[in-house]
C-alpha cells in the first residue's frame, strides 16, 4: 500500500506566540511545555465557574467571523458545540462552509447546525441553492455585517449580543465565567466575532458527543485508518508526527520551524523510551519528505487530504509536533497524548504527553 502525500496544515493566526494553558480553579494563562502526567489518564473536568442554563434559556449562538483554516475552525466550532450543549443553546456555523463537505453531520446542511439536522436543510433540498450559497459565502458576510452592525447599533437591545475577541493581549475568553453568562442572559441571539473562545470544563464533559458530530464521511475515515493501519503491521506503538514547516517559516518569526534532523533526532529520542517494543513513526508534512531523513527509523506517510491525515494522526498512540492546533484537534479527537515541540533545545519526554481538550490557544 503506497503511504506517500503532503499534508496542507492549518493557517497560523500570526498574532499569537506560544501555548496557553487552561489551570482549573483559577482563570490563569501561561506559557510553557504542557504539565507532565506519568500514565495520561482521562483528565477530570476543571472546576471553572459555570452557571447553569435557566428552564427556556436556549440561545442561539452563530459564528460571526472566519479563523484560519480547517483545525482552528473545528477547536472553535468544537468550544462552541460544548458550551451548547452546556447549556441547552444551539449553533449555526456558516463559517464551517469550507469543510463541511467532509463530515457526515454537516455536508447536507447548509447551516452547520448543532444539534445536528436530521435531514437535510431546504436549502440543499432545491437544486443548486446550497451550492451556492456555500460558493458565494453570502449567509457568512451577511451575518458578520449584522453582527458588527449589531455592536453600533444595539437596536434589538439586549436580546442580541455581539460577543468579540477584543483589541490588545487578552489570552483567552472563558465562555463558562459569570462576567460572560451575564452578559448574554436576556440574549436570545448571540454572536461570536473571534477565534479565542473557549469552554474547557464543557469540552471534558461532552467529549464524546463532539466527536460523533465530527465523524468524516467514511471515504475520509477509511483513508486514515488504512494509513494506521499500515504501520501497525510491524509495530508495537505508533506516533504521529506533525512536521509543519512551509508557513511556518514566517509565522511567529520562524520559532517554530525546526528542520528534519531535528524531528528525527527528537523522534530517536522517543523510540528509546520503549524499550523491548517496535516503535513507528506516522509522518506528516506540508511539504515531501522521504525515508531517507529519518535513518534507523521505521517510518511511514499519511496518504490522504488534510482531513485524512488529521484523523490519521488521531488514529495514532501518542502524538508530536510545533505547536499548532493542527495536533490539538488530531490528540482531542483520538483521546492520545499530544507533546508541543517549543524550542529546538527541547527534550523528549513520554511523562509530558496529555491529550488535549482544545483548552489552550496557538500563541
Amino acid at each position: 500500500m503506497g503511504c506517500t502525500r503532503r499534508l496542507e496544515g492549518n493557517s497560523p493566526d500570526g498574532c499569537r506566540r506560544g501555548i496557553l494553558l487552561y489551570i482549573p480553579q483559577e482563570v490563569v494563562y501561561q506559557a510553557g511545555v504542557m504539565s507532565p502526567d506519568p500514565e495520561p489518564p482521562q483528565p477530570q473536568p476543571p472546576s471553572s465557574p459555570i452557571v447553569p442554563a435557566t428552564s427556556g434559556d436556549g440561545k442561539l449562538l452563530i459564528v460571526a467571523l472566519r479563523c484560519g483554516r480547517l483545525a482552528n475552525r473545528l477547536a472553535l466550532f468544537a468550544n462552541l458545540i460544548a458550551f451548547a450543549e452546556e447549556h441547552g443553546h444551539r449553533v449555526i456555523n456558516f463559517t464551517f462552509h469550507s469543510y463541511a463537505a467532509l463530515f457526515e453531520a454537516t455536508r447536507r446542511d447548509v447551516f452547520c447546525r448543532y444539534p445536528a439536522a436530521t435531514r437535510p436543510s431546504w436549502l440543499d433540498a432545491i437544486p443548486g441553492v446550497g451550492g451556492a450559497i456555500r460558493k458565494t459565502r453570502i449567509f457568512y458576510h451577511a451575518v458578520r455585517g449584522l453582527s458588527v452592525l449589531n455592536e453600533k447599533l444595539p437596536v434589538f437591545g439586549n436580546k442580541m449580543v455581539t460577543l468579540r475577541e477584543g483589541p490588545g493581549h487578552q489570552l483567552v475568553i472563558l465562555l463558562e465565567t459569570p462576567e460572560i453568562q451575564a452578559r448574554i442572559a436576556e440574549a436570545k441571539v448571540v454572536f461570536v466575532y473571534g477565534f479565542i473562545f473557549r469552554a474547557p470544563a464543557a469540552m471534558q464533559r461532552h467529549a464524546e458527543k463532539i466527536r460523533a458530530y465530527f465523524q468524516p464521511i467514511e471515504k475520509h475515515g477509511r483513508a486514515s485508518r488504512q494509513a494506521v493501519d499500515c504501520m501497525r503491521q510491524s509495530a508495537d506503538v505508533v506516533v504521529g508526527v506533525h512536521i509543519r514547516r512551509g508557513d511556518y517559516i514566517g509565522w511567529a518569526r520562524g520559532k517554530y520551524f525546526f528542520p528534519v534532523s531535528q524531528y528525527a533526532a527528537w523522534m530517536r529520542e522517543l523510540a528509546e523510551q520503549f524499550p523491548g517494543r517496535k516503535v513507528s513513526f506516522l509522518v506528516c508534512s506540508n511539504e515531501p519528505r522521504t525515508a531517507q531523513e529519518f535513518t534507523g527509523l521505521s517510518v511511514g506517510f499519511a496518504a490522504g487530504s488534510p482531513v485524512e491525515d488529521l484523523y490519521a494522526l488521531a488514529g495514532c498512540d501518542y502524538v508530536v509536533g510545533p505547536v499548532s492546533s493542527f495536533t490539538q484537534w488530531a490528540s482531542f479527537y483520538g483521546g492520545k497524548p499530544l507533546l508541543h515541540l517549543r524550542d529546538s533545545k527541547d527534550r523528549i519526554e513520554r511523562e509530558k504527553f496529555r491529550v488535549s481538550y482544545l483548552e489552550e490557544v496557538p500563541h
